[in-house]
């Protein structure tokens, strides 16, 4: 039978049509073949680009213009290893608005093997990762034990040099001056906010004026005594107040709430005053200074230093942190370090034995300062209410017990390593 006949015999035979379908099945066979080299292909560069983007993007503020381009060149090419891959283009793009975004991409071509056949002789792949940081600002109140306790074993040297540590670790995160912001709030029995010889109008002196001031009659010192006895009181004045507050009215104790005509802060002449507290700000040199003057004195009220904590983190009135930016997402931190037991605030506690009274207003405080979303780190040093600061602390993770004062250094070092992280977090 000749060719022909063959071909054009219909009698049941599958092969006329098996020899005309051969070539575009084995195309389609072929595709399957190079498509799937194709996306092996595409998979490892994606990987190389996830990482290449992660090293680049750690050392993007420090390179030259137009060295990142060759930064990152270098870097896929050491983690992208697939010869079969050829034409491969690396392109980088890198913004700041918002935060920082680093996007790194690739193109390749791959020579097909099978789909040549069809008319296609190479494959395009393609593939690009991103990393955004920065777009996270932080801001962090460090609210320090300085109570008398603190000046025993080393405590407020190691305190004093763990803190400034933290505060170069977070400067470091800071890419632009708005990244970070730190309020520096000493604490013993009250918190001192005085600033210069400027007084605050939402401080209130009823009380201290009834307890600061000459009688007409000598031998009285408090007015109840003096006007009691026929005398004259004249209080001192206000510029003589050496910057302390006491607690505010419960339940005011435990809130952030702005002051107004009838709650404002009751001004007290503690004797024990200690280092006035810095708001928010992010001038370096300043808060070290600040960090600097500390001074251990006077008894314990973990509340007020607590609270004067969260008042710096808010934007309103007293201290009135510096407005939020909606482009931005913020990370709101306490830091509260403390030595010993609650011993008195403005109701309760003699200033040397444990106040149960004064840690059921801690324990609000906390509850308070958590539920608006701040988180709470808590370090206790060798004494105190172990339960009530480990409750206080956001999570197990940020509550630290430590057994000797040098340890507040390497407490302080991890602190700040977690608050670098969570600002530059990829």
């Amino acid at each position: 039978m000749s060719i022909l006949r063959f071909l054009g015999d219909r009698r049941a035979s599958v092969v006329p049509l098996f020899a005309l379908s051969f070539v575009p099945l084995t195309g389609l066979v072929g595709a399957a073949v190079d498509y799937s080299r194709a996306a092996a292909a595409r998979s490892a560069m994606q990987a190389a680009l996830d990482s290449t983007v992660l090293a680049v993007s750690k050392d993007v503020s420090s390179l030259a213009t137009g060295a990142l381009q060759g930064r990152a060149q270098t870097v896929f090419n050491t983690v992208f290893t697939r010869p079969e891959v050829q034409n491969v283009a690396v392109t980088t793009a890198y913004t700041t608005g918002n935060g920082s975004q680093l996007v790194v991409g690739a193109t390749g071509t791959i020579k097909t093997t099978f789909m040549t056949l069809m008319g296609f002789s190479e494959l395009t792949i393609g593939a690009s990762a991103t990393a955004v940081w920065g777009n996270t600002r932080l801001r962090v109140a460090l609210v320090l034990d300085n109570t008398g306790s603190m000046a025993s074993a080393g405590k407020m040297t190691a305190l004093k040099t763990a803190s400034k540590n933290l505060l170069n670790q977070l400067k470091t995160a800071a890419q632009n001056p708005e990244d970070v912001y730190v309020a520096i709030v000493p604490y013993n029995k009250d918190v001192n906010v005085k600033a210069g010889t400027i007084i605050p109008d939402w401080v209130d002196f009823s009380i201290w004026d009834t307890l600061n001031g000459t009688c007409s009659k000598s031998s009285y010192t408090r007015k109840s005594s003096c006007t009691a006895n026929s005398g004259v009181w004249t209080p001192k004045p206000h510029s003589t107040w050496n910057g302390c507050l006491m607690d505010r009215d419960q339940n005011w104790d435990v809130s952030n709430a702005a002051p107004d005509a009838s709650v404002l802060f009751p001004a007290e002449q503690y004797g024990s005053c200690n280092t006035a507290l810095m708001p928010l700000t992010n001038d370096w040199t300043t808060l070290a200074a600040k960090i600097d003057a500390m001074a251990p004195n006077g008894s314990t009220n973990n509340t007020i230093g607590l609270v004067w904590g969260w008042q710096a983190l808010s934007t309103g009135a007293p201290l009135s942190a510096p407005p939020k930016d909606p482009n931005y997402q913020y990370q709101d931190v306490v830091v509260l370090l403390t030595d010993g037991l609650n011993t008195q605030n403005r109701w309760s506690g003699d200033g040397r034995n444990h106040s149960t009274a004064v840690d059921a207003r801690t324990e609000k405080a906390c509850q308070n300062v958590k539920a608006a979303g701040i988180t709470i780190y808590t370090v206790l040093v060798m004494e105190g209410n172990a339960s009530l600061l480990q409750s206080c602390a956001s999570d197990p993770n940020r509550y630290f017990y430590l057994t000797a004062a040098d340890q507040i250094i390497a407490t302080f070092d991890t602190i700040g390593t977690q608050l670098s992280q969570l600002r530059l977090a990829h």
